[in-house]
């Protein structure tokens, strides 16, 4: 049994979670989380044991000095509660981490054991994969579920990815084994820059997670450096004929993909999207957070799975 001391009754929470490694290109997801726990400022409450889940000859500690003093800091998952104010406020508890090197079905179970002690009502984790989808244009964002009931209510697809996974699939499954509503976000991030950061992604990932749980998140410099990252990649993509004409190729299969989405139920359906933002001083709309660090390099290896835009993100 799980005791939380010091951690006050939560309304509504809501569980996110996002975890470094191979489920995380460009840091996509991992930096979605850090940013939701750096401008609610989130307090942590727990930490999981890093020696039960980690090898540090992966995950290595790191050494550093505070006041004259070394100290050590040690790969982990943490978790941190976060309240969201407004006329409806609930409670976020965000968990970031690495993906574990070994006992993943203990890691998936202790942090069950947490989100029920907590009362969670949704889980909802981040991940981020490499796919040939060109920089230009928005970030793909896929939300999957194994739970057929959440997928028509919450307009997401059920999960039908076959293949190897990583701790983001195993989670979801242990949540969905424990009957526990689980979404994983996916975004979709360029193979050819791939190395993080990526805050266009990030940006996106956010976005998602806004419509999904109904909270407006405040988004600092974000919207700026996604602008700043795209325009670098331009000048970039630029220099170079081959990766100029390569990412003009991907904006043409993308573009012809996307022609049938333009319909009129499409349409509607964002139009509602954007007004449900609106009313009450809720989110911003679709079109107001379009301006897109420093532009990495177009060319590099990243964490995650290369994937096509039409393949399904894994679970």
């Amino acid at each position: 049994m799980i005791e939380l001391e010091g951690v006050p009754e939560l309304i509504d929470p809501v569980m996110v979670a996002a975890f470094e490694g191979w489920n995380d290109a460009g840091d996509a997801a991992s930096t979605a989380v850090a940013h939701l726990e750096r401008e609610w400022k989130g307090e942590v409450f727990a930490a999981l044991d890093a020696e039960d889940y980690y090898d540090f000859q992966v995950n290595r500690p790191t050494v550093w000095i505070d006041a004259g003093v070394r100290k050590i800091t040690w790969p982990t998952t943490r978790l941190s509660v976060v309240r969201v104010g407004g006329e409806k406020p609930r409670d976020l508890v965000l968990v970031r981490g690495i993906e574990p090197s070994m006992r993943w079905r203990s890691f998936c179970n202790e942090l069950l054991g947490f989100a029920h002690e907590l009362g969670v009502e949704l889980v909802v984790i981040l991940g981020a994969l490499l796919g040939d989808t060109p920089h230009t244009r928005p970030v793909p964002i896929s939300g999957t579920t194994s739970d057929a009931d959440l997928a028509q209510r919450m307009d997401l697809e059920e999960t039908k990815y076959e293949g190897p996974t990583g701790i983001v699939g195993v989670l979801q499954e242990a949540c969905t084994h424990a009957g526990v509503p689980a979404v994983s976000l996916w975004a979709a991030v360029p193979h050819y820059v791939s190395q993080p950061p990526n805050p266009k992604a990030t940006l996106a990932l956010l976005n998602r997670l806004e419509d999904l749980i109904d909270v407006r998140i405040p988004l600092g410099e974000l919207p700026e450096d996604a602008r700043a990252w795209q325009v670098g990649v331009d000048q970039l993509a630029a220099e170079d004929s081959e990766v100029a004409e390569y990412v003009q190729t991907l904006e043409e299969a993308r573009d012809t993909a996307e022609l049938p989405e333009a319909s009129g139920e499409a349409i509607a359906r964002e139009f509602e999207r954007y007004l449900r933002r609106r009313d009450g001083g809720g989110p911003p709309g679709p079109g107001e957070r379009t301006r897109p660090p420093k532009p990495p390099k177009p060319t590099g290896e990243s964490a995650g799975e290369t994937a096509d835009d039409d393949d399904s993100p894994e679970e």
